[in-house]
């Protein structure tokens, strides 16, 4: 049977059992996720539990999804109230563009949870310090079919750098950088730490981050409003110094129908009550979800969020001002 969402089950009064003051309206709400063997479906979980003991009057379940293309289309045909959606995935489907050319979703983004900032990881031996010397390069643009791979294309294409790319799998790509027959390649990393994949071709030889300059970030700024455009600190790896690169979040983004004053509490709840979120999904610990929401999102704020936010004494950006 089809699921019906956001149904507002009103607790009718009875007249020999309640009094109509007495009566209250439960909001169920489906939260889409993804597969349940991610660490990813346990944040979810953790962020269902927050809101169904501390949101009044809202009950809340879980589904596992297909992530975040699903979530998206669900969201669209009104089968899910919110869901996990990665911010670059959002803006193509919110703009109606790549895979949603002509069939635009529209969704309203309530908060990021973490950043994946796309790292070009490169062997010392390469001889390759800046993103122009790539041109030619044997590269790997990401593991095929991923995010990553769609998106450091797409990077490259914007700023006119030709590598020669090499596409397989982590563990294929991962053998070939340690011998050598791949010099480079883009990989997510996990907050402001390179990913395991990283580390291990780290253990047999040396590796260097390469930086976007500040001219490419400016570029990247105005011709791809998919992606953020993030610092990541010194120490990303060992001897690792500070470095720019682009990004893309995982983010909550919800029906544009959903009720504002539900929003509101649920984003309240969400910021306010940080440790299951952490004990869930370690990446967020210490993290300031709100400040990373404003600086990552890529489509407008929910009303009820943006109020949240504004109460916290926070900027909004333009482009994430809410459109209703």
């Amino acid at each position: 049977m089809k699921p019906t969402l956001k149904t507002l089950l009103a607790a009718v009064a009875g007249a020999t059992f309640l009094t109509a003051g007495m009566a209250q309206a439960n909001e169920r709400l489906l939260i889409g996720s993804t597969s349940s063997s991610s660490s990813h479906y346990g944040y979810f979980v953790a962020v269902n539990q927050i809101i169904n003991s501390q949101v009044e009057g809202v009950s809340a379940s879980v589904a596992e999804t297909g992530a975040t293309v699903d979530n998206l289309r669900r969201l669209g045909r009104n089968q899910i109230d919110m869901g996990l959606v990665t911010t670059n995935t959002g803006y193509h489907a919110y703009a109606g563009q790549e895979d949603f050319d002509g069939r635009p979703v529209d969704s309203r983004l309530l908060w990021v949870y973490t950043v994946a900032p796309q790292n070009v990881v490169m062997r010392q031996d390469a001889g390759v310090s800046t993103l122009e010397e790539l041109e030619g390069v044997r590269f790997n643009p990401g593991i095929t079919g991923s995010a990553t791979e769609k998106t450091t294309e797409a990077v490259m294409r914007t700023l006119g750098i030709s590598p020669d790319y090499v596409r397989g799998s982590t563990t294929d790509i991962v053998d070939a950088m340690k011998d050598g027959r791949v010099m480079g390649s883009a990989k997510s990393g996990v907050g402001n730490k390179l990913d395991g994949s990283t580390m291990d071709i780290a253990t047999f030889t040396p590796i260097s981050v390469i930086s976007l300059t500040d001219e490419q970030a400016d570029t990247l700024r105005a011709e791809m409003p998919d992606v953020a455009i993030v610092d990541v600190p010194e120490g990303a790896g060992e001897g690792i110094p500070a470095y720019t690169t682009w990004a893309f979040g995982v983010a909550v983004h919800a029906h544009p129908d959903l009720d504002e004053e539900t929003a509101y509490q649920i984003v309240k709840a969400v910021m306010e009550n940080p440790e299951p979120q952490a004990n869930a999904f370690s990446a967020v610990r210490d993290e300031d979800l709100a400040q990373m929401t404003l600086e990552v999102g890529t489509v407008p704020l929910h009303a009820g969020a943006a109020r949240y936010f504004e109460e916290q004494g926070l900027e909004i950006p333009e482009a994430l001002r809410p459109v209703e």
